[in-house]
């Protein structure tokens, strides 16, 4: 019995754990992929804007790299706005690479990133990524 009250008790403190770590963050997550007209890919990204502030500005460089690992192309990308404690659907299409062929998505740059009724800022410390494709997406 009170081996299996420490495991409950260290599951409760993991998940805290992870919930407190996940706080103040702006979470990117690719969600999925969809095959588009023209053999493209269709990106669909969830923003889960936990930061505690909303951002009138947000700007993404994506570097696509392709099955070999090789940069296919740079895709900026513009997800504004982004309303505080709301999660965000947002859809880009990836001309000219076939969803497959995408093995990872790199976030190269932010290259705008402005909270509402403040200066710019550097949000590269404030994202977390997670992907729940098959293709990696990191930092």
């Amino acid at each position: 019995m009170r081996s299996l009250m420490a495991i409950l008790l260290c599951g409760s403190v993991s998940l805290a754990t992870q919930a407190a770590a996940d706080a103040g963050k702006l979470t990117v997550e690719l969600n999925k992929f969809e095959s588009s007209d023209g053999g493209g890919c269709r990106a669909f990204f969830l923003f889960r804007n936990d930061s505690g502030k909303a951002f009138e500005g947000f700007e993404m460089s994506l570097a696509i790299l392709d099955g070999g690992g090789v940069i296919d192309r740079l895709l900026n990308v513009d997800a504004a706005p982004l309303p505080v404690a709301r999660t965000t659907l947002k859809l880009f299409e990836i001309p000219g690479i076939a969803c497959d062929d995408i093995s990872e998505v790199l976030l190269h740059a932010i290259e705008v990133c402005k909270p509402q009724n403040e200066e710019a800022a550097d949000c590269f410390p404030l994202v977390n990524l997670v992907s729940r494709t098959t293709a990696r997406l990191e930092k």
